[in-house]
């Protein structure tokens, strides 16, 4: 990548650093509770998140994209084929800005914006009521903030909160997220119903076992968690909800970062690859192979290679099967 602008804060380079102390306050319509008190716990990243960001390569408009999102306050949805690194970004950004482990929130038909906020267990509640122990019960043991929720509690530093294939999702699923997007808070009905009596509750978070205050049922975040929404372009977003997104599609990669990709998984063997990266790049053109196909076959192909007698070419087509067929073919 060429030489980063001075207003980049993630700089696509893998490199943990602290820039994210650099971030100017939001504009003037994207101000939050910046009083709130800090009472999120921190998470630290896994290997495998740290592995994953290390050696995400992404291209300088993907970068400056996502410096857009990061200054304005703004969710990222991001498009693409499949294998172009869609998922993998929210890592990559977690790992280089140093923020934990991303969250992560995987969209089906059946989601609704309620069970990415928190998880309320009536039947626990039932259990210790038929115990006789309602009277003095902390009605926060019975609720578990889900991803989402997670990501908008007050923190010093913003949280990286991955929502994966978000047009999977219900028809009112993004004019829901939309709501919460632009409050930046949330209730919790059932601890709204008990504030006037118990104004305090604790609950569990998505990804510890940390238990953090909640009060009067109103969790409003502190600074505006860094969120990417990934789509498969299986359907039309609402115009409003386009409108307050930043807008990313990420490119196929052409032989150079092919190359560049392999390198970073694999040392030295993009090297020695060329051959298996044209007949990828030959086999992607009619139908939709993913780079992480690309990975699987050079590894083979070297490991298999080693015993001689191994026709590489031939092995690797095997594992870079379509994953389906453009329209236009014919």
């Amino acid at each position: 990548m060429s030489e980063r602008p001075g207003w980049w804060i993630y700089e696509g380079t893998g490199v943990p650093h602290d820039g994210i102390e650099r971030l100017p306050d939001p504009p003037p319509w994207r101000v939050f509770d910046a009083d709130a008190t800090p009472t999120a716990p921190q998470v630290d990243e896994t290997p495998a998140d740290a592995l994953r960001g290390d050696r995400y390569r992404p291209d300088r408009e993907t970068v400056e994209l996502v410096n857009a999102a990061v200054y304005l306050r703004r969710p990222l949805l991001v498009t693409g084929r499949p294998g172009t690194g869609k998922s993998t970004l929210a890592s990559a950004i977690a790992h280089e800005l140093r923020l934990g482990r991303p969250l992560r929130w995987n969209i089906t038909s059946r989601v609704t914006v309620k069970d990415g906020l928190y998880q309320y267990d009536p039947l626990a509640r039932l259990y210790q009521t038929k115990r006789g122990d309602a009277g003095t019960e902390d009605l926060g043991r019975f609720i578990r903030l889900g991803p989402l929720g997670t990501a908008l509690l007050p923190a010093d530093r913003p949280r990286v909160l991955l929502v994966d294939e978000v047009d999977k999702g219900d028809l009112d699923l993004p004019n829901d997220l939309l709501t919460i997007f632009e409050d930046g808070s949330y209730e919790i009905p059932e601890l709204v119903r008990q504030a006037d009596h118990s104004p305090d509750a604790s609950v569990m978070t998505a990804d510890s076992t940390v238990r953090v205050p909640v009060h009067n049922g109103q969790v409003r975040c502190r600074a505006f968690p860094i969120i990417v929404m990934t789509s498969n372009d299986e359907r039309e977003f609402p115009p409003a909800f386009l409108r307050r997104c930043i807008q990313v599609t990420l490119p196929q990669p052409d032989a150079e970062k092919l190359s560049a990709i392999v390198g970073a998984h694999l040392d030295d063997l993009a090297q020695s690859s060329a051959d298996l990266i044209r007949r990828f790049l030959d086999r992607r053109d009619p139908g939709d192979l993913a780079t992480d196909q690309l990975l699987n076959a050079i590894y083979l192909t070297d490991q298999a290679g080693r015993s001689g007698g191994v026709d590489r070419l031939q092995l690797a087509e095997k594992v870079m099967a379509h994953l389906s067929r453009r329209s236009d073919d014919g």
